[in-house]
């Protein structure tokens, strides 16, 4: 098969780093495969260095929504497949179907926001849609009314492979905690998340706040964004400099899911979390406010938590029990890695993708 992936740019997201472990599959599979990228560069073109990755925008004019030539370009590559990753690459699903009709246009549907008109549109126009959880693709039936014999559902897959044990804790990741102050006493929370409104870090600074006086924690946050200068703020306000730790960008936050002992995410929206998976895969428990797909990335009451929206109560009051309780952490670890390793495994994710694009590339006769 010509498979044909389509993604606006490649910065450092979720659904970008998805799109390159497809495309890398894909290729090793042995099937002619090409990313286009309305802007050239991005944090992780790099690690498109080994793929036949054409953007389209000669220059970067940081315009995340201009594709020139995009359909000429998908005629020209005759592809059998197109997959379309992303909000703005979903907004021209109708186009590259119209402009390769021979071909199975797969839209794609990984995010709790509000669909633009562009997208909705095309999601009545393409061949197909894949959705990365369950409650994702009711919501593409119930609000989008697309049938469901034009849905699939497909999980992420784990991008950072974990290592075969957490215990003994390596001693880079020992290392780390001491660099940052935390004895092996000390409970680490984590979370690494774009700082954006609906990420809600800001609500996990209000539940550590007020964890038990004798309680030994960090809060430990990784990544970057618009929201980070407000959480930093909030931070001193609460007076948590000394235990919440901003990370910064993390390229590969391996070290820190080996250094952490509980995964947290108080996310308002989602689709299916990429850092619960992960972190879950490293060993990690999980605690989460419940957000679409949220449930799909854990197994509740046995990998982690699973809290009601906005319950900073219950939130704190499941950590302050789990910081008392390392036998239960310990189980609960074990759990997530079998759990997370085996239904997040990239084989297995791709080869459903591929299984799909052959069904879709040869119809049953009737």
């Amino acid at each position: 098969m010509k498979i044909l992936l389509v993604q606006d740019y490649l910065r450092n997201g979720g659904t970008e780093r998805q799109t390159l472990l497809l495309a890398h599959g894909f290729q090793a599979a042995g099937h002619a495969t090409r990313l286009l990228t309305f802007r050239p560069g991005g944090t992780l073109a790099p690690l498109a260095a080994d793929l036949d990755h054409r953007p389209l925008q000669r220059r970067d004019w940081h315009l995340d929504w201009w594709a020139p030539g995009l359909a000429r370009a998908a005629r020209g590559f005759a592809p059998d497949i197109v997959l379309t990753m992303g909000r703005m690459a979903n907004c021209r699903g109708a186009q590259l179907q119209s402009a390769v009709p021979r071909a199975a246009v797969l839209a794609t549907m990984r995010t709790g926001k509000t669909l633009p008109l562009s997208f909705v549109r095309s999601l009545a126009k393409v061949r197909h849609v894949v959705a990365n959880s369950r409650a994702a693709a009711d919501r593409l039936a119930h609000d989008y009314r697309v049938p469901r014999e034009h849905l699939s559902v497909i999980h992420n897959s784990l991008v950072f492979p974990p290592g075969t044990s957490r215990r003994p804790r390596p001693a880079s990741a020992e290392k780390l905690r001491r660099d940052h102050g935390a004895s092996a006493a000390t409970t680490v929370f984590l979370c690494v998340a774009m700082f954006r409104p609906e990420k809600n870090q800001r609500a996990l600074l209000s539940i550590v706040r007020d964890l038990p006086p004798d309680a030994d924690w960090q809060l430990w946050l990784g990544g970057t964004g618009p929201a980070l200068a407000a959480c930093r703020q909030q931070a001193q306000r609460l007076g948590l400099t000394d235990r919440v730790k901003f990370l910064g960008f993390q390229a590969d936050p391996t070290p820190l899911y080996a250094a952490a002992d509980l995964a947290v995410l108080t996310s308002t929206r989602e689709s299916l979390s990429n850092f619960l998976i992960e972190a879950q895969a490293h060993g990690l428990p999980a605690v989460a406010y419940a957000a679409q797909g949220v449930d799909e990335a854990m197994l509740p009451g046995e990998s982690g938590q699973l809290i009601e929206q906005g319950d900073e109560r219950a939130f704190r009051t499941t950590l302050a029990e789990l910081i008392a309780s390392p036998t239960r952490c310990e189980a609960m670890s074990t759990a997530a890695a079998t759990f997370a390793r085996a239904h997040f495994a990239p084989d297995r994710q791709i080869q459903a993708y591929l299984d799909l694009f052959h069904r879709l590339s040869h119809p049953a006769t009737p």
